[in-house]
């Protein structure tokens, strides 16, 4: 079947094949599509449709995003990822608490990846803050990693 003559349905179901998506997703890559419709009430119809059987879930796609993002990035960015998707309040919410427990942990990872050896000058150490910081890291995190306290 060809994408163009897809269904709304059918293309939801593609892009759920694919990653997951959150409603806000799906719908701002179905409305070029639906605009195409008689019915404007067609698009939100189907999003109903597939959140209630299960298809569409904010939980999967903050599990997802946190499976993925969290091991390179810190919860600043990871939360800004989130909020990208259009994910509620709630979703973001337990994201930061789990990001906040672990939130040294990969900081201290995503350093000795890039780095390994504490910075030798201060011009060395605050290009590893600014590594960190452009990762999404707190600054007092980044301080705790390469022991600037």
């Amino acid at each position: 079947m060809k994408q163009s003559s897809l269904s709304l349905k059918g293309r939801a179901l593609r892009y759920l094949a694919a990653r997951e998506h959150s409603r806000a997703e799906l719908e701002r890559k179905l409305a070029p599509h639906a605009a195409a419709l008689d019915d404007p009430s067609e698009l939100s119809r189907v999003l109903d449709e597939l959140a209630d059987k299960g298809f569409i879930s904010e939980q999967r796609v903050a599990e997802s995003v946190l499976r993925h993002r969290a091991g390179k990035l810190g919860g600043a960015r990871v939360l800004q990822e989130l909020r990208a998707k259009g994910l509620g309040e709630q979703a973001l919410c337990d994201a930061a608490g789990q990001l906040r427990a672990t939130e040294l942990e990969r900081a201290r990872a995503v350093w000795a990846r890039k780095f390994g050896t504490p910075p030798q000058n201060p011009s060395e150490q605050a290009r590893q803050m600014r590594f960190l910081a452009a990762r999404g890291f707190a600054f007092e995190t980044a301080r705790k990693v390469l022991g600037a306290e």
